[in-house]
């Protein structure tokens, strides 16, 4: 009976080595494997997607090529989250999958391991759907990997505060603010955003301000700081990964057309995050420590 508790502690013992030897490798050695050993291992990019052509070619195609470019030999994929964005696409002649889609395609290809990356902004509704997905379709993989988004702990809301006002100038001093539009959510994670508004204030970028569509800090909370600021002029600046369908409309005309009641001068900077070099090597760097999800 002794010998038979050893043997079965020693199998415990082999197993959760195994198990952990395989969960710390890392996703470059995982995809220098790959680009070695043919199809092994392929990365998936995950978007919200859009219907607008030329900011998807500078945020979407942008980071899709990024990642080919670092990882040369190894298979880049891609996948929408929206399924309305799909459908009017599909309309327009253009395909594109779904995240199961994609990772139905790539398993029936032969690919057992898969690091998934998101241009979601902030771990809110959409990255959760994500990583329950991947987590449904782990038991058909070796591997499923899953980096996190860009605002997903306070030294990467930092990084962005800084990138963000390096590239949108405003000299507070002539009454010239800066506010960033994020899309929100309704869930408690909208607070990153408020995290990034009490940052840029904190480093003395008090000229700075961040708003939502969907969450907090909502437009009145902009407003009444913009007010308590003296603001004279306003640079609506979308801090979305794409300046798709909500920088064209919620941003560029209701934001827009409500602040110049408030007697404010405004203009809008329609740049996607996407199209920013640096927020761009912030997502590669995320998928590099993607971790792997379980089933």
């Amino acid at each position: 009976m002794k010998g038979m508790r050893n043997l079965i502690l020693l199998c415990l013992l082999v197993l959760s080595t195994a198990g952990f030897a395989q969960k710390t490798e890392s996703v470059e050695s995982m995809l220098s494997a790959g680009s070695e050993n043919g199809k092994s291992v392929a990365v998936l990019m995950v978007h919200f997607g859009t219907t607008y052509d030329g900011t998807r070619a500078l945020t979407i195609d942008a980071i899709n090529e990024k990642v080919k470019g670092c990882y040369p030999g190894v298979e880049v994929r891609e996948a929408y989250t929206s399924r309305i964005i799909i459908k009017r696409l599909k309309e327009r002649g253009i395909v594109r999958q779904t995240p199961v889609e994609a990772l139905m395609s790539l398993r029936s290809e032969g690919y057992t391991r898969v690091v998934v990356q998101s241009t979601n902004v902030i771990c809110g509704i959409e990255y959760n759907m994500l990583l329950s997905e991947m987590r449904s379709m782990a038991p058909f993989f070796d591997d499923i990997r899953v980096g996190k988004p860009l605002l997903c702990d306070a030294e990467e809301v930092g990084k962005v505060a800084d990138i963000l006002t390096r590239r949108n100038v405003a000299n507070g001093k002539k009454g010239e603010h800066v506010v960033f539009v994020g899309h929100g959510t309704e869930t408690i994670d909208t607070a990153v955003y408020g995290m990034l508004d009490y940052m840029l204030a904190a480093k003395g970028c008090g000229n700075y301000h961040v708003g939502t569509i969907e969450g907090y800090p909502a437009f009145g909370d902009v407003v009444r700081k913009l007010k308590q600021s003296k603001a004279r002029s306003v640079v609506l600046v979308p801090m979305m990964f794409v300046a798709g369908d909500h920088a064209a409309n919620d941003i560029s005309v209701e934001w827009k057309g409500e602040l110049e009641k408030e007697g404010l001068k405004v203009s809008v900077n329609m740049e996607g995050l996407g199209q920013i070099a640096e927020i761009q090597d912030m997502f590669v760097s995320h998928l590099r420590k993607a971790e792997k999800v379980n089933s």
